[in-house]
Parts: C-alpha cells; structure tokens; sequence
C-alpha cells in the first residue's frame, strides 16, 4: 500500500526538530533477511510526475505492480530534483518509513547522492536505473538496473522506415550520454533496414525535461522535411503531441504515448520494469544478494513494444513481427559489420557483431553514418 503524505519528506526534514533527529539514527538491520522475509518496505524516488507519459511513468507502473505482492510496502515521491533534496527523501524513507530497498530512478540521483546515502546507511539496499554502477568502485549495497531498448528503437526505425515518404525522420534527444546515442543509432540502423537512403537528424535539447525546447526541436525537425519522429526525453509528451499536430507520425519511448496521438502512433518502445522490481523485492524477501550489474531485453521481460498502430502498413507488420522474433530468440544484432560513425570512422568491424549484451555499447559515444548532427 503507497503511503500518502500531506506534505514532502524533505519539507519534513527542512522544518521539523525531530525529523533531523531522526536522520542522525543509522536504520538497524533495515535488509537482514529474517526481516526481509517477513515484509519489506521500498521507496521509489521519481524527478517528475508519476503521471508523465514517459519515464517517471514507466518506473511507477513497475512500482505499482509490487503492491500486490504479500508483505511488501511501498512508499513513492515525486517531483524531487537532482539535487541534495534526493538525498533528504532518502533519509526519510529509510528513518521514518524504515525501507530497506531503494531505487532512485533518475539518471543525476546517482553521484554523488545515491552514493553518499548507500554509505551512510549500509544496512540498506540501493538500486539505479541506468549504466553507472563500476565493481570495485562503488559501494557493495548499490547497483545498477537496465534494459537493452535499443531493441525497441530499431524495431521503431523499421516502422518509421516504411512510413516515412520525405526519407527524413527526426529524434528530440536530451543529453549525448551512451544510452541516448545508442537509441538515435538504433532508430537509424532500423529505418535503414528498409531504405539505406533514409536519415535521421538528432536535435539535443541538453535536458531530461524542457518542454519548450521539446516543441521548438519537434518543429524545427518537421520544418527541415521529418516526417517521422521519436524522442528520448523524460516525458514524450510534447514531442508526440507537437508532432501529431504538424501531421508527421510518431515512435514513443519509456511508456505507451499511443492515446496522446492515436491515428499518428506507430509504435513505442516501452519499458517493463514491473518484472524487474518484482524480481528484486523476491530476492530481497528471500534473503537473497540482490545482482549489482542487472540487464536484460525483449526476451528477458525488461522492454516491450507498444501495439502497432493504424499507420503501419501490412508489409511493415510482417518485417516488424519477424525482427522481433529474432530478437525474442535471441539471434539479432543491431549493430553488426561494416557501421560507420557519421564522420567516416569504422566503428564496427567487418566480420563483427556486437551482441545485445556487450558490454562496449554501454560507453559507446558516436552517431552512426546517416545521422545528422553532432555529440559535441
């Protein structure tokens, strides 16, 4: 059961006497397992709203999942910044709602806040979604969780690839970090799986949430002739709806966008972390160690596909559904021989294939050759 405050854990902690004394109090065997097996209470921390569309959305979906599970309990906030204030929500799951699994969600949450807090408070189990856990560096109590949705931007380029008339698609990224550029490459590599002449320009906004600069990228990608666009920003929102609007169609991310836009929604790359937490917090009652270093794809249940939408045409759906066959048994590679960055350099080999796992695609920090734009 969520539990609803009526007012923030760090307002909390800013104004009340006893919630700073509480804070000093390191939690006692908040993660032992005799505890954990009788119940075990987990706090989820999102930077915006659960309600987003996008990536705090596809977080709280999987949180919402745990409470049907027999003794566990979940405590939620929203809307907290990257700043010490994550820090402060922290504290007061654990002191006060005495939580023993934490999963900060957002990409700035994890240094140095998640770190500091996970030394702090040992006892305690950490958890963050993204690439930035290192054995041998970081605290044993934390770790990091994250999907190969790649998979699903390729799967978005195939569909983007057949609807697209003007061989123009567009992507409204946030920040050129490993994660974002592999799925502006995915996407490309997908459309270009259907017609080599095709391009992608990639616009970065250079933050997770800037709805202004979200609309003003959409549209300048439509006025330069896109006529299909997907993002990778906290809530796509604005992208599909601006997009929608000028008449282009779209690709989602993080969660289904697909009522925002019925008619133009091809099909979205989603994440389904309800398996993931679900697979932690049965670790976690169970006394089990809880991986560090936590991936998986389509075939593993950590991303799914939003259901194609009215504009993908028949001939897209056979190539859609047999791609992602092969990607459900485990024999795709999306970045496979002969890829060249948008600059001439041979990035991938010929002869070589990188597996959905490898570990290099994870600090990888090149655009591929058809995309046009730029890291820097």
């Amino acid at each position: 059961m969520t539990k609803l405050l009526p007012f923030s854990r760090r307002d909390f902690l800013r104004t009340s006497a006893m919630g700073a004394a509480v804070v000093g109090l390191a939690p006692s065997g908040l993660f032992s397992p005799a505890m954990a097996q009788a119940a075990l209470t987990v706090g989820f921390i999102y930077v915006g709203p659960k309600d987003d569309y996008g990536y705090n959305q596809a977080h709280a979906e999987g949180a919402a999942m745990l409470k049907a599970l027999e003794g566990v309990t979940v405590v939620e906030e929203e809307n907290v910044p990257e700043t010490v204030d994550v820090q402060k929500t922290m504290e007061s799951m654990i002191n006060l709602d005495g939580a023993g699994l934490l999963f900060p969600t957002s990409f700035g949450y994890f240094d140095p806040h998640m770190l500091d807090m996970a030394k702090k408070y040992p006892d305690a189990q950490f958890r963050h979604c993204g690439g930035l856990w290192k054995e041998g560096t970081h605290p044993a109590n934390t770790g990091s969780y994250f999907g190969y949705i790649g998979q699903g931007q390729y799967l978005n380029g195939i569909a983007a690839g057949y609807a697209s008339k003007s061989k123009k698609i567009g992507f409204v990224a946030a920040k050129p970090i490993p994660q974002v550029l592999q799925n502006i490459n995915s996407f490309l590599l997908g459309a270009r799986s259907v017609d080599p002449a095709i391009t992608c320009q990639v616009i970065f906004t250079g933050e997770w949430s800037l709805a202004v600069k979200e609309a003003e990228a959409t549209n300048a990608l439509i006025d330069q002739g896109a006529d299909v666009i997907t993002c990778h920003v906290d809530s796509p929102k604005v992208v599909v709806e601006t997009a929608a609007g000028r008449g282009a169609f779209i690709c989602g991310y993080h969660a289904n966008q697909s009522p925002l836009a019925p008619e133009k929604y091809l099909t979205g790359a989603e994440w389904a972390w309800g398996n993931v937490y679900t697979d932690f917090v049965k670790k976690a009652q169970a006394g089990e160690k809880l991986g560090n270093f936590v991936r998986g794809g389509l075939k593993d249940g950590f991303v799914k596909m939003s259901p194609l939408g009215p504009g993908v045409s028949e001939e897209a759906r056979k190539t859609f559904d047999a791609t992602l066959a092969e990607m459900m048994g485990g024999s795709f590679s999306v970045f496979k021989a002969g890829i060249k960055d948008n600059k001439g350099n041979v990035v991938v080999a010929d002869g070589q294939a990188f597996a959905e796992d490898a570990i290099e695609l994870e600090s990888m920090d090149y655009l591929v050759e058809g995309v046009v734009g730029s890291t820097s």
